[in-house]
């Protein structure tokens, strides 16, 4: 534990309003007397409150549910203290003109900024540093003061920051030029989604993920396990067995996993539709053939069963204009090969299919099913690894690049000290900056724009009156391996 600091004294808040600091939500607190920059105390949750109003008119309705679970934590003799803070700003605010503007950027509604006004004649803004404490504590419930002592000295550090520096520094200038929020409808599904991320890991991961967006926290997120790569992993194995029934399962849901949809895609069946062994719909079709096999050639009955069953079920027009893909173990014979190769299918090994769907689901989304058809239908056909293998390789580039440049905004922002940066001093950045490749202005305001999309959330953005005008600043990395 480094830079240790020892605290005597807690700041007594509304438990929600802790939890809002907390969870990152806001960065500030409404003190009923001025603090002055520079002091250090725990964070203090209280049930007592001096506003008339009820909760449900007091706090704004997406932070209702915070509210009450907040409020009933709160036991009758003990109160436990989670995180400790540091002024680094206090303001005074004495006009209702500013409340609604504040409002917009925190937790309270402008009713209830404007009775804590009407109460107090002036409203105080404590800019709060909040840290977590390596180990909660649980002291005597107290909340006659705004300021108690602690029953014991409690030593701390600043390791644990709700915020890191940028983002701390992003929302303070937010708030001292009251700029208005960017995503208001991110903060409503963020609200929407809060209560299922006990039960449902997807909506803890989108949760995570909206809310470093936002700015309401600032984790280092890193691209977390699937929960599918157990059975990815499997995929070659398998297909390297005499497991036919479980490879043709496998393939199903790993063509799924890359997105593709069709009632001939049932991870479940035993079968495939019309004895196909998997036939995509959407977003193009694909119709295919499994062969999975220990140590035997693949033979010309591979792809001969799929022209007869294809053509049979599907019928002359539909299977040609249908993209034609067998996954196979094995060296194909001479015979297999040609029948292949003359009828347009293309031939991928177990450990391919298995790179694509790593692959997307390390990096969701990074499988562009538009692209990857351009090379499913251009020629060579037959042994199709190589040409696939280059659109791997073409998207791995891809997501190397959005790396680098990510990391360029990150170390920009860190030299400079500055919140946010334009394209034009990017552009300068990247050039003397070992750059992957060659990108102009414009091409990397379009990677910027990708990165900063609430879909991938990398980056933030200012809107601006022009594409040149717009600002951009760092949320969190995209590593690469």
């Amino acid at each position: 534990m480094s830079n240790l600091i020892l605290l005597n004294t807690a700041l007594c808040l509304p438990s929600p309003d802790v939890e809002g600091l907390l969870q990152g939500r806001i960065i500030i607190a409404l003190p009923r007397t001025f603090i002055h920059p520079g002091r250090s105390f725990a964070l203090c949750p209280s049930e007592n409150s001096t506003n008339v109003l009820p909760n449900e008119q007091y706090y704004k309705s997406n932070f209702l549910t915070v509210t009450q679970k907040a409020i009933t934590q709160i036991s009758s003799e003990t109160v436990c203290i989670q995180s400790w803070g540091k002024c680094e700003l206090c303001q005074i605010l004495n006009n209702s003109e500013s409340l609604k503007a504040l409002s917009q950027l925190n937790i309270w509604t402008t009713k209830g900024l404007q009775e804590i006004l009407l109460q107090r004649k002036h409203i105080f803004l404590a800019y709060l540093r909040v840290y977590l404490l390596s180990q909660p504590i649980e002291i005597p419930v107290n909340s006659q003061s705004q300021f108690i002592s602690l029953p014991d000295p409690l030593k701390v550090s600043i390791d644990l920051p709700v915020l890191n520096d940028r983002t701390f520094a992003q929302r303070k200038h937010q708030l001292e030029k009251l700029e208005p929020p960017l995503h208001l409808e991110l903060e409503e599904l963020q609200s929407a989604i809060a209560s299922l991320t006990v039960s449902q890991p997807a909506a803890k991961q989108l949760d995570d993920d909206i809310k470093v967006f936002l700015g309401w926290s600032s984790d280092k997120l890193t691209n977390s396990l699937d929960l599918d790569l157990p059975w990815i992993h499997k995929i070659a194995e398998v297909g390297n067995s005499s497991d036919g029934h479980t490879f043709e399962k496998l393939v199903r849901r790993g063509l799924l996993k890359l997105g593709f949809t069709g009632s001939g895609l049932n991870p479940d069946a035993t079968g495939g539709a019309g004895g196909m062994d998997f036939y995509t719909e959407q977003p193009y079709p694909i119709v295919g053939e499994c062969k999975a096999t220990k140590t035997e050639k693949v033979t010309d009955g591979t792809p001969a069963q799929l022209l007869k069953i294809g053509m049979n079920h599907l019928g002359k027009f539909q299977y040609d204009n249908s993209i034609k893909l067998i996954v196979a173990a094995g060296e194909l014979n001479f015979y297999a090969l040609r029948t292949a190769t003359e009828n347009q299918m293309n031939v991928i090994s177990p450990e391919t299919l298995q790179k694509l769907v790593e692959l997307q689901a390390h990096y969701k989304n990074s499988i562009n099913l538009l692209e990857l058809k351009e090379y499913l239908q251009q020629a060579p056909f037959g042994l199709a690894e190589d040409k696939i293998n280059t659109y791997i390789d073409k998207v791995e580039q891809s997501i190397r690049l959005r790396s680098h440049i990510i990391q360029l905004v990150k170390n920009h922002l860190e030299k400079t000290g500055d919140v946010n940066v334009g394209v034009d001093a990017l552009h300068i950045a990247y050039i003397y900056g070992s750059p992957p490749e060659s990108l102009k202005n414009k091409e990397i305001y379009e990677i910027l724009i990708e990165l900063s999309s609430p879909l991938t959330g990398y980056l933030g953005r200012i809107k601006g009156s022009d594409w040149n005008s717009d600002r951009f600043y760092f949320l969190r990395d995209l590593p690469t391996n």
